[in-house]
């Protein structure tokens, strides 16, 4: 497989509801597994409007973008052509409201703290940082918004079994639970997602994540 191919399996789809609502980002072979069934069709944002495609069409168009806008899009090779990453589809069948909570889970947590360790306020890679209880368990901590933060290894170890106050630390920002996902303002910071922004103006939206 190229690297062409590996960096566009690698994009992230935005999902609508029949009634044009977002529900849920998903990995590319996901939306190509909809498409391909005719579950879902391509919505494309062009010239400021959107046009909707079956995916037939869909593979046109893209032998036509990638003759003449190859670097538009994102691209996934077949054995005989290439086809485009779409950026939102629109599923045929499902007419789901968006989840009104937000996920408590690591990956929401680090987009709420948006890689920022919660004790010295540095961001650091994804990589670098781990979840620490504020209320350590041994003190009868829970896991919940209000008690886990991102903390890089060097704080830590530094706050041990310990509360931050018995550590002599300082919280950054107090924990809370997210009113809306803040995963999404990562991607809308990308350019290849501002087609995303039209349907994640409502800050009551969270959409469920891969």
């Amino acid at each position: 497989m190229s690297y062409e191919s590996q960096s566009g399996l690698n994009c992230s789809v935005l999902v609508l509801n029949k009634h044009y609502m977002a529900i849920r980002i998903i990995g590319v072979k996901r939306a190509f597994s909809l498409l391909c069934r005719d579950l879902a069709e391509v919505v494309s944002l062009e010239e400021g409007s959107y046009a909707n495609y079956d995916f037939a069409s869909w593979c046109e168009v893209s032998q036509f973008r990638r003759r003449f806008e190859p670097n538009g899009h994102d691209w996934i090779s077949t054995v005989n052509f290439y086809i485009a990453v779409p950026r939102i589809i629109r599923l045929l069948f499902y007419d789901r409201l968006p989840r009104k909570d937000v996920k408590f889970n690591r990956r929401n947590i680090f987009a709420r703290d948006r890689n920022r360790c919660q004790y010295c306020g540095r961001h650091f890679p994804t990589s670098e940082l781990s979840l620490d209880h504020v209320v350590p368990r041994s003190l009868g901590g829970k896991a919940t918004w209000e008690n886990i933060v991102c903390a890089c290894t060097r704080c830590n170890v530094k706050k041990g079994g310990r509360t931050p106050k018995q550590a002599g630390m300082d919280l950054f920002r107090q924990p809370v639970k997210p009113k809306d996902n803040g995963l999404l303002h990562v991607h809308l910071g990308h350019d290849r997602y501002r087609s995303w922004k039209q349907f994640l103006d409502h800050a009551y939206w969270s959409v469920e994540l891969k």
